[in-house]
């Protein structure tokens, strides 16, 4: 899997290939080295291809840890296998798609 990371208006994540067990490992890694000094976060899936339930657990925590400190995440640019996987999970409901 491709990360790369902005610092722009919003921390932008842009993600290409596959979420899965042994990525979202090296995903968390690299999310907790950053400085989150932006209000929102936004994880650009326009070339993620997969995402696996341990990927999911990554964006529940990430999610989590951010309200914490009153900062948004936002999923953009998802393709119909993982907007699939968001409706069959019910994380469709729980993360802020745009």
């Amino acid at each position: 899997m491709e990360i790369t990371i902005k610092h722009e208006d919003s921390l932008i994540i842009e993600l290409a290939g596959r979420l899965d067990t042994n990525t979202s490992l090296e995903l968390d890694e690299r999310i907790k080295k950053e400085e989150i000094k932006e209000n929102k976060v936004i994880m650009d899936f326009k070339d993620l291809e997969y995402i696996s339930s341990a990927g999911l657990r990554l964006l529940l925590g990430l999610k989590k840890e951010l309200g914490k400190e009153n900062k948004e995440l936002e999923i953009h640019n998802i393709n119909e296998i993982v907007r699939e996987v968001f409706q069959v999970t019910g994380f469709i409901n729980i993360l802020n798609i745009k």
